[in-house]
């Protein structure tokens, strides 16, 4: 009983952490961003990357949480769940 309700614990905080992921057509030409400021979440995720704490991160963004920063992962990893690819051809 306790797994179902991890599973259920987990979705409930997955989806809150991606309610702070938006696109809006007039921000950043529409590519996804933290609650609609002008930070991309690729940007974040570059950032990440390159071996930045999350606290160094927030430290140079001030208008950033913690949380924002743990949803462009949990965006990133959404993403990376496909249920098919498919070659392209060029």
């Amino acid at each position: 009983m306790d797994c179902v309700v991890f599973k259920i614990n987990a979705y409930t905080m997955s989806q809150n952490l991606l309610n702070r992921i938006t696109r809006k057509p007039d921000i950043c030409h529409g590519k996804p961003t933290i609650r609609g400021l002008r930070y991309p979440v690729d940007t974040m995720l570059d950032l990440l990357a390159s071996d930045m704490s999350i606290d160094e991160i927030l430290a140079d963004y001030p208008d950033l949480e913690r949380e924002d920063l743990l949803a462009c992962l949990e965006y990133a990893a959404q993403l990376s769940r496909t249920k098919k690819s498919q070659k392209i051809v060029r």
